[in-house]
């Protein structure tokens, strides 16, 4: 202990030990100045680690300073001579119990700003989003967090029997634990669409998007293991509002990539060198009764009594280079059976099912770039196609490139606020190869989108969007889009 912060350190541990006699009604006050010193004593040793974690936290040194003075406020009044208070029944507090209240009202006002800070930092931590990395961040103990979207959606061009809607498309809660320094739940709850419906009317659902143990070991190799996101493209882990331009998702990123896309399994994720990340799990298998024409999206099982008679296996690795700041550039596979043990036209069928996607994204200077391309395979296709009734493209594929740039430093020199026109080009085709003698329904399922407009944001928690998408397929008219919403984080 530094000789100069005698007192502080003192009234630390004088008001730790006697919170503890505070807090617990069945202990009684210290009869003796003698028996609190040996409380104290016996407590010291948790009191400099205390300390010592809070030091550590660059989040909140400041806290702890603001506290500092508090403290010594504390200690000063608690060995004055004031006036004594009355106690509930009447009678004058001794002087033990009135230094008890007042140093127990301080360590316990310290204990909370360790415990749940007041200023909340959002930046991606371990394959999350802002938002749903605050569980890292936390010294101990609960961590909540969500996030929210809204939209109207006007259809205005080949709008055939196109009803425009607007809808809250969704609400999520992010509830996480951390146990100690190396022991984390993560979770995720999502609400859509405002209702799940009454009676036989279908709306929404409510679902567990994820819900996983991360054990930190080291730096290079970390356990995870529940219900996990698939480490697939730039959407399906960080999917939270305000990490991406347009109120909707990209498409390739919803029916090449499945997104939200989680199943069942465990795995490892860290840093092999600095800049260099991986993630590999082992999952349960999609189940290809749900594979349609539109894809593989219905094959998610989502941890729902999720059949795992085969298994598949995904990895991902992401490099960020020191060299060129805010460059990353990666890529990803999911590969496993679909066939579950199921029977097929009569017979039981692997269908092998293979996803490879590479991405790359840049942003300098108020500029963003972002690519990715996704190919996929799947395995017995004219088995499936001849069970389901319909063809099931035994080749897939996709891609998009995305532009934008802040220009709100051109509007506004010194503001802090973010506004940005972004443009978006999509290609995808889910019957990118059919089987001999099965239809590709004239190309509908190939299509590809134009979609510019605007984000807005007047603080990082909140973007306001505005956007056009003209979508296009070789197998007819499919209704144009104007589409305004509004993203949160928290």
């Amino acid at each position: 202990m530094k000789a100069n912060k005698p007192f502080l350190s003192l009234g630390v541990a004088i008001g730790t030990a006697l919170c503890s006699a505070a807090t617990h009604a069945a202990q009684p006050v210290p009869a003796t100045m003698e028996e609190m010193w040996k409380i104290i004593q016996q407590q010291q040793k948790e009191i400099e680690a205390l300390k010592a974690k809070a030091g550590e936290n660059e989040t909140l040194k400041q806290e702890v300073k603001q506290l500092k003075a508090g403290q010594q406020d504390a200690t000063k009044a608690a060995t004055g001579a004031g006036p004594a208070e009355p106690s509930a029944k009447g009678k004058s507090k001794t002087d033990a119990e009135r230094k008890t209240d007042i140093l127990a009202s301080e360590v316990e006002k310290l204990k909370t700003q360790l415990i749940i800070p007041d200023k909340r930092e959002y930046k991606s931590q371990y394959g999350f989003g802002p938002a749903a990395s605050e569980v890292y961040r936390v010294n101990r103990g609960l961590s909540i967090g969500g996030y929210g979207e809204f939209l109207y959606t006007n259809y205005v061009a080949d709008k055939g029997d196109a009803k425009d809607t607007a809808d809250m498309e969704r609400a999520v809660l992010y509830v996480g634990y951390k146990f100690n320094d190396w022991i984390i739940l993560n979770n995720e709850f999502e609400f859509e669409h405002a209702s799940t419906g009454e009676g036989s009317e279908e709306k929404g659902e409510v679902s567990v998007e994820f819900s996983q143990l991360d054990f930190l070991l080291h730096r290079a190799a970390n356990i995870r293991a529940g219900l996990m996101l698939v480490p697939m493209g730039f959407i399906n882990e960080i999917h939270e509002p305000t990490t991406f331009h347009g109120n909707h998702r990209p498409n390739v990123e919803q029916y090449i990539i499945p997104s939200t896309w989680r199943e069942m399994g465990a795995g490892l994720f860290g840093e092999i060198v600095p800049g260099l990340q991986y993630r590999m799990y082992a999952m349960n298998g999609l189940n290809a009764e749900g594979f349609e024409s539109s894809g593989i999206r219905e094959g998610r099982q989502g941890g729902s009594m999720s059949i795992a008679e085969n298994w598949a296996y995904t990895g991902r690795l992401d490099y960020t280079p020191a060299a060129v700041p805010g460059l990353l550039v990666g890529a990803s596979t999911f590969i496993g059976d679909a066939g579950q043990d199921e029977l097929y036209a009569g017979r039981k069928i692997s269908a092998l099912t293979q996803l490879y996607e590479g991405h790359v994204e840049w942003r300098y200077r108020g500029m963003e770039f972002r690519a990715l391309g996704a190919y996929g395979h799947i395995g017995d296709a004219a088995v499936l196609s001849q069970a389901k009734g319909e063809t099931i493209g035994s080749a897939n594929y996709g891609w998009y490139t995305e532009v934008a740039y802040d220009i709100m430093p051109w509007l506004w020199k010194d503001s802090s606020q973010y506004l940005a026109p972004f443009f978006r080009y999509e290609r995808y085709n889910t019957l990118a190869s059919v089987p001999t003698g099965f239809d590709n329904y004239g190309g509908f399922y190939d299509r590809w989108i134009y979609q510019g407009g605007l984000t807005y944001k007047p603080i990082q928690n909140i973007a306001i969007k505005a956007d056009y998408r003209n979508i296009s397929s070789n197998g007819g008219p499919v209704p144009d889009e104007f589409n305004l919403g509004v993203g949160f984080i928290y």
